[in-house]
């Protein structure tokens, strides 16, 4: 797992945050997940890149639990079992890419 957080004063948008993504020839797709919604556990056959555009969830990868705001980023390699909730009383929005070897 990689998390990087956003440490600039001014969040990005989320179509500077396309175009990060973009820049690294991943493909993307927003995603709006309801106050308190939760992802059971699963796994990928390939690299998850997800970005927070609002709001914030917990990961929980193999029982390390990680809060996500707003600007944060976070690469979860391919097959790790992960798990994911909505941390709050309002929807959260996010833009996931793959990353496929």
């Amino acid at each position: 797992m990689i998390l990087k957080r956003w440490q600039a004063p001014n969040l990005p948008s989320p179509e500077q945050m396309k175009m990060l993504l973009f820049a690294e020839g991943l493909k993307f797709e927003e995603e709006v997940y309801p106050a308190q919604a939760h992802m059971g556990p699963h796994k990928h056959p390939f690299d998850e890149v997800r970005m927070v555009i609002s709001g914030s969830m917990i990961f929980n990868l193999s029982g390390n639990k990680v809060l996500l705001r707003a600007g944060d980023r976070i690469e979860i390699p391919s097959n790790t079992l992960h798990e994911m909730t909505v941390h709050s009383d309002e929807e959260c929005r996010s833009i996931v890419a793959f990353k496929v070897f």
